[in-house]
């Protein structure tokens, strides 16, 4: 028997989830998707899988993620979005490692690589991202602030070979809508104010990832995700700025 657990949260996911699933399907012991009310067939999908499915409402990305790995009961988790899969050499390192003696590490960093607008991403920060994903049950939480939400595990911790593959946008449109989502979550935390930074940090964060990460060398997509990157940034700042301005 597997002593894998697959932890996953959904909201309309129809589109991607299969993907994910069938990509853990061979190693998992047990899945987990816990999904806060999607209106297409993502839980029917899910429990076809053999998930178990609990539908509860969206209490933020970093509750929502914490919910769905106390809901895992084998001795190794392995957390995932619904837009991300395992690519085959990561699929044997975590049968590899769930399957044999306990060693003492406590959690596994994965590189995840980006497909954005049809292209693996070769260059800049979506290219190899180093994420922890595969922990010890007992030894994990999840942190951050939403949404920008982290696995946490309590060190001796190891990389895993292969890839995460993840293709988090179906189209521009959903790029900037996310932006947009994300922006308004991320403003609502404490965080500098200033017309300063509306307009020193966007062209930075351009030049960083165009220039300084040579994402100008993934051609058009390389240029749109660096122009959208910086325009995250700039409406960030913006919306901390109109809070300030319009507050009573």
């Amino acid at each position: 028997m597997s002593n894998l657990s697959v932890c996953i949260i959904t909201l309309n996911e129809e589109h991607d989830l299969p993907r994910c699933l069938a990509s853990v399907r061979e190693i998992a012991g047990q899945l987990v998707v816990v999904d806060s009310g999607s209106v297409d067939r993502t839980r029917e999908i899910a429990a076809a899988a053999g998930a178990e499915v609990w539908t509860e409402p969206f209490r933020g990305h970093v509750a929502q993620k914490q919910l769905a790995l106390d809901k895992a009961h084998r001795d190794w988790v392995l957390c995932l979005d619904a837009d991300e899969w395992l690519d085959e050499e990561l699929h044997r390192a975590v049968a590899d490692v769930t399957s044999s003696r306990p060693n003492g590490i406590n959690g596994y960093l994965v590189q995840r690589r980006c497909r954005y607008l049809g292209r693996w991403l070769r260059y800049g920060p979506w290219s190899r991202e180093l994420r922890l994903r595969l922990v010890r049950r007992s030894a994990a939480r999840w942190a951050g602030i939403d949404p920008h939400d982290r696995l946490e595990a309590p060190a001796p911790l190891a990389q895993l070979p292969g890839f995460l593959c993840h293709d988090p946008y179906e189209n521009l449109s959903e790029h900037v809508r996310k932006i947009n989502e994300y922006t308004s979550l991320c403003a609502q935390t404490p965080g500098a104010r200033s017309l300063f930074r509306l307009v020193s940090e966007p062209p930075l964060a351009f030049v960083k990832m165009y220039l300084l990460q040579r994402g100008f060398l993934d051609g058009f997509p390389g240029l749109v995700a660096a122009v959208l990157s910086s325009f995250y940034v700039f409406l960030l700042h913006a919306k901390r700025v109109e809070k300030r301005l319009l507050r009573p």
